[in-house]
């Protein structure tokens, strides 16, 4: 269960050097569409259904534009201007939101442990996105920082991509009532891609079709990570997992992601992060550790206190 959210960390790091190369939405489709060909070859061969029921198209068709068109357009965008550690970090905030509305939309209980862990992480994302100086005005009650806004442009993409993706991770469910998870996933890289691709095709076509051919063979190794490994790979397995047992713990290990991304950001690409946007890290990682375990240490507590 863990092996999605490992390869979106490390997928984070592989498609920063692309973003040189490519426009962001260039990207973006480059990367959903084979996958989304390759989710649905596999099921082809596995002999799972391929068709979306039609009791579930109107939710189909709505999971497709938040999950795919919009998450990888505002995560291609906001990636260009964040680092990859960072920008994983703030989209591994839609575990928080996932919560929330698993809470209303699903009955999904969060305990009094749960709400720590959610306010440890909103902390933690507090601490990796919002400027220092900031935080520092705030907490010491300081002089107003000049020319430091609550969060730059890369940052506030990077959180509308997490929205989009646990509102797409709720619309999954939906999605899959009556159809094949398999078949849903792919059809909605596939589908999802189409928009980000007419997008990126605005402007003269000589100047996109001189980029695409002239990545380097590295590039194109970088573009195949990301594709097969870090959608197709990633996203199968994360679609099957989240429609079964507890959504909110099982997004909980999203948090995860962040140690992957961040290990490949300073190895790779010689990322680094301050003291403050570590401990940021550490509150997420104590965040996701009480979320996922919320029933057990509550039901602890409640035996202490008899």
């Amino acid at each position: 269960m863990v092996l999605p959210f490992a390869l979106w960390g490390t997928a984070m790091a592989a498609m920063k050097p692309l973003l040189v190369p490519l426009a962001p939405l260039e990207l973006a489709w480059l990367r959903l569409m084979p996958a989304g060909l390759i989710i649905l070859g596999a099921a082809a061969l596995l002999k799972r259904p391929l068709g979306v029921d039609s009791r579930d198209r109107g939710w189909f068709f709505l999971f497709v534009l938040v999950d795919a068109a919009l998450f990888q357009g505002f995560l291609a965008e906001g990636l260009q201007e964040v680092g990859a550690g960072i920008g994983s970090v703030l989209i591994d905030s839609q575990p928080l939101m996932v919560a929330l509305l698993a809470r209303f939309a699903l009955g999904e209980l969060i305990n009094p442990v749960g709400w720590v862990g959610l306010l440890l992480g909103l902390g933690g994302i507090a601490c990796l996105g919002v400027p220092a100086g900031v935080l520092q005005h705030w907490w010491l009650e300081g002089p107003p920082v000049l020319g430091a806004g609550l969060a730059q442009r890369g940052e506030l993409l990077m959180l509308l991509a997490a929205a989009s993706m646990a509102v797409g991770t709720l619309l999954c469910r939906w999605a899959c009532r009556h159809s094949d998870p398999l078949a849903v996933t792919g059809w909605h890289l596939l589908l999802g891609g189409l928009p980000l691709m007419g997008l990126s095709l605005i402007g003269p076509l000589s100047d996109h079709l001189r980029r695409i051919p002239h990545l380097q063979l590295s590039e194109w190794g970088l573009m195949a990570y990301a594709s097969l490994f870090g959608s197709a790979l990633a996203y199968g397995l994360f679609f099957v997992f989240a429609n079964q047992g507890d959504l909110t713990g099982f997004t909980s290990l999203t948090f995860l992601t962040p140690v992957f991304a961040l290990a490949s950001g300073v190895f790779w690409l010689d990322e680094k992060l301050s003291l403050l946007q570590w401990f940021g890290v550490a509150l997420a990682l104590v965040s996701v550790l009480l979320i996922n375990q919320r029933r057990t240490l509550w039901a602890a507590e409640l035996e202490r206190a008899q």
